[in-house]
């Protein structure tokens, strides 16, 4: 349930082909609607339903549409299972239904932390930034490096870079010079891995000296990308990483939206009288140490109450 006011086509693909691959038999779409289209969703993201097979699509946006499909509607039918990224009220609207319904994670709003050291192109991390701030007035944009030089470098390449783009007023220069954007300089590379563990980005970019084998030592972010040919935008659309990905420090404990995402583990037990009667008497035991004796009964039981001894 893509939020705000922006029209994200690649979503519905990130969205609807990993459901598609994992088996997924009903699938529905909400997307904001369109003044300028007659009050349905923007074409591009129909379009890119039609493509998909997706033909269940609701005009709706934010937090609404997380509510609809969590409750149901006479049109709508409840969902087990809420995915997508979106604004602010979207991830509060996920987080206030989790339980009633499944999430994949708390997908937004979107973040980008770089950490990078004396050998980075400032141009490169400057434009990284804004791409990232161009989603939301609420994006977070963050320069993690123990370089000074580079730190005076992106700064000064921000102001040309920010005033060529659009959505300046609306969204990009709130979100760089909200709190939460900043530049961090730290004493090395050591206290720079703390820092990005520690926030848990979403998109975290490693403009490094041997970036892969500090990639390798990073343990929270939602994707990384490795060293100055692997820009976030490339894993918007093409790379073939899913950018719907866990915010707000979300990392450290949830992970992108896959195939994973939508199936299930179901356990399964199944034993023979002789496979029980050679572990009863453990059940017995740890059932008498937690002072839960019907527990050890229901073995018992089946043995005429006299539990084999082993």
């Amino acid at each position: 349930a893509p939020g705000g006011r922006s029209v994200y086509p690649s979503s519905v693909i990130m969205n609807a082909v990993p459901a598609q691959e994992a088996g997924v038999e009903s699938i529905a779409l909400a997307s904001p609607p369109q003044r300028e289209h007659g009050g349905l969703p923007h074409p591009t993201i129909l379009a890119a339903c039609a493509l998909l097979g997706v033909d269940e699509v609701y005009a709706v946006g934010g937090a609404q549409a997380v509510a609809m499909f969590a409750y149901g509607t006479e049109s709508c039918a409840p969902a087990n299972m809420v995915t997508g990224p979106g604004n602010i009220w979207v991830a509060a609207a996920k987080r206030y239904f989790t339980g009633r319904i499944g999430i994949d994670t708390e997908a937004g709003p979107t973040e980008i932390a770089v950490l990078a050291d004396d050998t980075a192109d400032p141009v490169h991390i400057a434009s990284d930034l804004i791409s990232q701030a161009e989603h939301d007035p609420l994006a977070a944009a963050v320069l993690v490096t123990d370089s000074v030089d580079l730190a005076e470098a992106v700064e000064k390449e921000l102001e040309p870079q920010v005033a060529a783009t659009r959505h300046v007023e609306d969204r990009i220069l709130p979100a760089l010079r909200g709190r939460q954007s900043a530049i961090v300089l730290v004493d090395g590379l050591e206290e720079g891995l703390r820092v990005v563990d520690a926030y848990g980005a979403e998109h975290l970019e490693i403009q490094t000296a041997d970036a892969a084998a500090v990639a390798d030592r990073v343990r929270n972010a939602g994707a990384i990308f490795v060293g100055p040919w692997a820009p976030v935008s490339l894993g918007d659309y093409c790379a073939g990483s899913n950018h719907v990905l866990p915010t707000g420090g979300c990392a450290c404990h949830s992970s992108g939206l896959s195939v994973q995402s939508f199936l299930r583990g179901i356990h399964i037990v199944d034993y023979t009288r002789d496979a029980l009667a050679e572990v009863a008497h453990h059940v017995v035991t740890l059932a008498e140490a937690e002072d839960l004796p019907a527990h050890g009964a229901a073995i018992k039981a089946r043995f005429g109450w006299k539990v084999p001894q082993q």
